[in-house]
């Protein structure tokens, strides 16, 4: 059953160019909401929650116990995922639009740059989007993540 398909668990392994492994991603299977797990040498280290609603896709992004960030998409046609810390200043963007690096060099104002934990989170909302979203409506791929610097 394609539904029950899209809610498989699955572990992600990001590695270096050496193929040593930096952090991994891991979600477990899920009904209604998501969660994504980032997780060095087998500790968790940030988590991303998806919150239910109807038609909006609403993300809250953890390092340990404390949000960094949220994504509130209004759902429907858009496909720009804008992460915003607690004072709503941007702070990344996620894209499906992306064509290529002739295409989309382009400038965003950022509040301050994320760190390199705040990445790895990033990067596992990104993975999960392109789960949810992106891979099954027509094979986008891993989608565009724009940090500002």
């Amino acid at each position: 059953m394609d539904l029950l398909r899209l809610r498989r668990s699955f572990v992600a392994y990001i590695t270096d160019a050496m193929g040593n492994e930096l952090y991994r991603v891991r979600r477990p299977f899920w009904w209604i909401t998501s969660s994504i797990y980032v997780e060095i040498d087998g500790k968790e280290v940030g988590v991303v929650h998806r919150r239910w609603h109807l038609w909006r896709r609403i993300y809250d992004l953890y390092l340990g116990n404390e949000q960094f960030a949220v994504v509130e998409n209004p759902g429907l046609w858009n496909w720009t995922f804008t992460l915003k810390d607690i004072n709503g200043e941007v702070l990344a963007e996620i894209d499906r639009d992306w064509r290529g690096f002739g295409f989309e060099i382009q400038e965003l104002e950022v509040a301050r740059p994320l760190t390199l934990s705040e990445r790895a989170v990033t990067l596992a909302l990104a993975i999960s989007l392109d789960n949810d979203y992106f891979s099954r409506h027509g094979g986008w791929g891993i989608p565009f993540i724009d940090v500002g610097e």
